[in-house]
């Protein structure tokens, strides 16, 4: 194995909402990017139910998993050789919402998926929504100590700026955009300097969004999306990155998930 980076490296993040359901759309996915590295949230399944023959099928040789049964889930595919450095329980109960990787040069790839936090945004009457504020604070301290070059994925459930979200007046008072998980996620980028990539390459207040809902019967005529999937870097892993997007095409897929794939290049 070498320690020497590949020239370039293409790292995608997709909260799929059940791996299994959605294995077509994966593969076409994979087909159009050809992504290096997949990071899965919400994969939904037990790690020895989860599809890696046809991961490997894919050229995902290497993998990574953290799953649980129904609920939650993060996996990482790489066609590259990585290891497993970290599995941290953020959410303080057992959930499978975090995994961590080295990749043989020594960047680090950490894969995280953040609670919702419910409906209503008052952990006094809403523990999930604690728990969701729980979770980003015990990110941050864990951010402080973070010495290695490192790049931190998935489904944050925040969305940070007013053009993150189709109507910031609206969603002022609605989980995802209120403004005490605004403040806990800016903590969190302060912890470590973390570069934002998708307004690195888009930047505000142009729209980018990762997420429709369901309910919507028409997400293309409504548009009524938020930002709530992230890829952030260190400063220097920030400074090797040539490209950003999100996948906006899948959402319109057969059975799709509610989430689109992000998709960051690197030039390392």
């Amino acid at each position: 194995m070498s320690d020497s980076p590949p020239p370039t490296l293409k790292v995608a993040s997709w909260n799929i909402n059940s791996v299994r359901i959605r294995m077509d759309s994966i593969e076409r996915f994979v087909a159009d990017e050809a992504p290096d590295i997949l990071c899965l949230q919400e994969t939904k399944v037990v790690d020895k139910d989860f599809p890696a023959g046809l991961f490997r099928s894919l050229g995902y040789s290497h993998q990574i998993l953290h799953g649980m049964p129904m609920y939650h889930g993060v996996a990482i595919l790489s066609k590259l050789p990585m290891r497993e450095a970290t599995r941290n329980d953020w959410q303080d109960n057992g959930e499978a919402r975090h995994v961590g990787v080295l990749l043989d040069f020594g960047l680090r790839i950490e894969n995280v998926y953040i609670p919702a936090g419910g409906d209503v945004p008052d952990r006094t009457v809403n523990p999930k929504f604690g728990q969701k504020l729980d979770f980003v604070e015990r990110m941050t301290r864990w951010a402080e100590d973070l010495r290695q070059p490192t790049l931190i994925v998935g489904d944050f459930n925040i969305a940070p700026l007013e053009c993150d979200v189709w109507s910031h007046k609206q969603l002022l008072d609605v989980v995802s955009h209120t403004p005490v998980e605004i403040e806990a996620l800016t903590r969190f980028q302060a912890s470590h300097d973390w570069v934002d990539l998708g307004r690195q390459f888009v930047p505000a207040p142009e729209r980018l969004f990762t997420w429709w809902s369901y309910r919507s019967n028409d997400w293309t005529k409504n548009d009524r999306g938020r930002r709530l999937d992230h890829m952030w870097a260190s400063p220097d892993v920030a400074k090797t990155a040539i490209a950003h997007k999100a996948h906006e095409p899948c959402r319109g897929w057969l059975r799709p998930s509610d989430h689109v794939p992000i998709v960051t290049e690197f030039n390392l």
